[in-house]
């Protein structure tokens, strides 16, 4: 590591030689298998970009020139250059953050890990320099995946509009997301990677243009009757160039020479453009190359040799949505599938291999992927879109104007809801439940255990004239918790001892069940009796809670999700609506933007851990008994 220990900075690359740089790429593969081995982050994605992030911080001059990332997890090698080289805690507390992080560093600009959306910021930030008449260069770089995001065209757009604004587009090309990229913008790609002659591709675009029914024929006849012809349709500057957008490229992203010399010509340029880099996600490392199925786009610690993972975790709750949607594709054939870019990731491999004609992969767009289902539904089927919890904030209008105000039968399956914790304030899954609140007619489930999330997923898509969701939280999923009753449509976890009006109902949302339960025996142990209730079905509030909040002296909620208009706030809601005056405190996640740390570390520092909990009930009910007692000394007034 002798050349990577010697950079503290970009403009320490301008003093090594192309050879040299050559050493550099190698040395930070090293480096980045060792590391990423150790503590688990996005691996495959950063072994690609090292090349293209060595000739970016050679060209542009950061931090003066903004070089944006799109998305984050590929800019470890950035990170590496600009300082950062202790990758000891990488995305643990206290350590570096797996994605930009302002705090880190003045280099990092965008924190936010969600795809698509850096061509809006750099849009802005080019219109800034403009303003202000400075001289500062912009540099988007984005993921060929992510450009499958209508975000990004619509920055495109924009970006066009100004022919003579300098901005700079680096598309990081390497086929794929976080599995391959699907698609017509994937399609133009592969066509722009594999130019090899006008006549070839006249006859590519005339054959597929023929088998597209109607309007095939007419449309391949109209353009190749144009004046640029079929061939300007299908080449570079008929997509790009007609934007308004200078194309160059395709550039092998494995050369340093090429790519400062392509970035180079890009930066003197003037204007907007674009330059097409072709490099290969996981390079270097055999293990990831061999990863079909993502080419170790994330992993966890792994044995650096192999890439085979060191420890096994148990049951998780992707696995056991996976395998019942199997199950319920067997048994009804309207079901189908939807994902954004994430197949593996939300467990619906298993589904396209049995059922491939019945998945529908939208790329990195959520909202296109929720109108497609209600577009689905209306036409028979039963879409279940499985989606990260923080990535549907993306759809939340069409999952309120295009789904519910339609009273589409769509299913909504929440992966990673709640604190993820590792990934950072943009990945935690903890505004769901709140966002969602407020869309009539919703329903949404939130499983406690594996056998709840098989048998809430088949309740949830046999509604038909509402939108469902159903939402679990990442990782493994622990043992059953039964039922000891039922209250409505809830089921009782719990009963207090005595006969006599129990203290404290708590009310258990999801995965925090055994947690609950913990409240409750240290409740128990300061003699406050409790019971717990799982209300399965959170929105709407089951008309059974209120009467029997009514037979108890406070009402305790607990959710994994924002406590600003969650579950505590609906319940409150439900409450006062019946006329049902108990004291009620909800406990939750904060409205803040949470830093990075493991889940049990994110959870005790914002306080929702059994027995801070259990405390502050304590202190609650003690109140309550000082009241009446101070009461019961009060003399008679007349």
């Amino acid at each position: 590591m002798d050349l990577l220990t010697r950079i503290k900075g970009p403009r320490d690359l301008d003093r090594l030689s192309l050879g040299e740089l050559d050493r550099l790429a190698e040395e930070i593969r090293t480096f980045l298998v060792d590391a990423v081995s150790k503590t688990g982050g996005h691996l495959g994605p950063n072994l690609g970009v090292v090349e293209l992030t060595i000739a970016l911080h050679r060209v542009f001059e950061s931090p003066k020139d903004k070089v944006l990332w799109d998305t984050g997890h590929q800019a470890y090698v950035h990170k590496l250059l600009t300082g950062r080289q202790d990758f000891s805690r990488l995305k643990s507390k206290g350590g570096l953050s797996g994605y930009p992080s302002r705090a880190e560093s003045e280099h990092d600009v965008i924190e936010n890990s969600h795809a698509s959306g850096v061509l809006g910021w750099a849009d802005g930030m080019a219109k800034a320099n403009e303003v202000l008449k400075k001289d500062d260069h912009v540099v988007a770089v984005i993921g060929d995946g992510a450009l499958t995001g209508g975000m990004a065209w619509e920055a495109l757009n924009n970006i066009a509009a100004a022919k003579d604004r300098p901005l700079v587009i680096v598309v990081n090309d390497n086929e794929r997301s976080y599995a391959p990229t699907i698609g017509g913008l994937a399609n133009h790609l592969a066509t722009l990677r594999t130019t090899d002659g006008y006549e070839r591709f006249l006859a590519r675009g005339k054959d597929l243009l023929e088998r597209t029914p109607v309007v095939g024929r007419p449309l391949y006849d109209t353009l190749h009757g144009a004046k640029k012809g079929l061939k300007d349709f299908i080449a570079p500057q008929g997509m790009f160039e007609d934007l308004g957008l200078k194309y160059v490229g395709p550039i092998d992203g494995h050369d340093i020479e090429a790519l400062e010399s392509a970035l180079q010509r890009a930066k003197r340029f003037g204007g907007p453009v674009i330059v097409h880099c072709l490099t290969e996600k996981g390079r270097g490392y055999t293990p990831a190359l061999e990863d079909e199925a993502d080419r170790f786009h994330a992993v966890g610690k792994i044995h650096p040799d192999t890439g085979l993972p060191i420890s096994t975790s148990g049951l998780d709750w992707t696995s056991v949505f996976g395998e019942e949607m199997v199950k319920l594709g067997e048994e009804r054939e309207d079901i189908v599938a939807i994902t954004a870019a994430m197949l593996q990731p939300v467990g619906l491999g298993k589904f396209e291999a049995a059922f491939p004609d019945r998945i529908y992969d939208v790329g990195i767009a959520e909202q296109h992927g929720a109108v497609s289902a209600a577009g689905l539904a209306t036409g028979g089927l039963h879409p279940v879109f499985a989606v990260y919890a923080t990535f549907l904030n993306r759809a939340f209008d069409q999952v309120l104007m295009d789904v519910a105000l339609h009273k589409c039968g769509v299913t909504f399956v929440l992966d990673r809801a709640g604190i993820t914790g590792t990934d950072g304030a943009s990945h935690n899954g903890m505004w769901d439940m709140s966002i969602l609140q407020c869309v009539p007619g919703l329903r949404i489930a939130a499983p406690r255990d594996a056998d709840q999330v098989r048998a809430q997923l088949r309740e949830a898509v046999a509604v038909e004239d509402a939108p469902t969701v159903v939402r679990f939280s990442k990782g493994a999923v622990g043992p059953a918790v039964k039922a000891v009753g039922k209250v409505g449509g809830m089921d009782v976890l719990r009963e207090p001892k005595a006969d006599a009006r129990p203290d404290a109902l708590i009310v258990s949302v999801g995965a925090l069940a055994p947690m609950c339960l913990e409240i409750a025996d240290l409740l128990d142990a300061q003699g406050i009796s409790s019971t717990v209730v799982d209300p399965r079905w959170v929105k709407p509030v089951d008309e059974a809670l209120a009467p029997l909040a009514e037979r108890h002296r406070v009402v305790v909620t607990v959710e994994d999700n924002s406590r600003a208009g969650g579950v505590g706030s609906a319940v409150a809601q439900a409450l006062r609506d019946a006329g049902v005056d108990v004291p009620l405190r909800d406990f939750g996640i904060p409205p803040v933007f949470l830093d990075h740390a493991s889940r049990g570390e994110v959870m005790a520092e914002i306080g929702l851990t059994a027995p801070d909990i259990a405390r502050q009930v304590t202190g609650l009910v003690a109140k309550l008994d000082g009241r009446f007692e101070s009461r019961a000394v009060e003399p008679a007034r007349d």
